[in-house]
């Protein structure tokens, strides 16, 4: 009974093992694509803000929208995010409509999702803005580690979805946030398969 239990035990390990490893191998492969094309809309997910101002994350994801919106990928520019934290005094998407502006991107251009919390709430909210429009392709902005979670929750959205990642995060240069984005992600994969949900 002892050895059926370890085999079991040891089958379980290296199930989990080969998933993980295959899910990395995915993150990594979907993140260092970029696949931005003409589209109807450009989709910059949310990250931290204080007090209106972006984090360096942030930043670095709207910089890359702000090109692509400049380069002409899409004449509508998407910003999402809600209060990260209890005591903010702005959303993540205001401080997002506020940065874009002063990098010249017109305010008639700009859709805001300003009450989502997870990635999930973001894109359910996106796909359904885009669709009262007659909208149905979008760019995602957002991390490289973020790309292969974010594009398939907007697919099951409804919406023909792109990824673009930002070369320029700060995670680029740190290997450790990398991997612990990577685990991030394996976990956030792994609750929305399971349970519709995640981070």
């Amino acid at each position: 009974m002892l050895r059926d239990l370890t085999k079991i035990a040891v089958a379980g390990l290296a199930g989990i093992i080969v998933v993980a490893g295959y899910t990395t191998f995915r993150i990594r492969d979907q993140g260092g694509r970029d696949e931005a094309r003409s589209a109807d809309a450009i989709v910059v997910l949310g990250a931290a803000q204080y007090n209106g101002t972006p984090s360096p994350l942030f930043e670095a994801r709207l910089n890359h929208a702000v090109d692509l919106f400049h380069a002409g990928i899409a004449p509508v520019f998407i910003v999402t995010g809600g209060k990260g934290r209890p005591g903010d005094r702005t959303t993540e998407a205001d401080a997002a409509k506020a940065y874009a502006i002063a990098k010249g991107v017109p305010t008639a251009a700009i859709l805001v999702e300003d009450q989502s919390k997870t990635t999930v709430e973001q894109l359910v909210t996106v796909g359904k803005m885009l669709k009262e429009r007659g909208l149905h392709s979008a760019v995602l902005v957002s991390d490289r580690t973020h790309m292969l979670r974010s594009l398939r929750i907007a697919r099951d959205q409804g919406i023909d979805a792109y990824g673009s990642p930002t070369t320029t995060s700060p995670v680029e240069s740190n290997v450790e946030e990398q991997v612990k984005d990577t685990v991030h992600e394996i976990g956030g994969l792994a609750l929305y398969f399971l349970a519709g949900t995640g981070p």
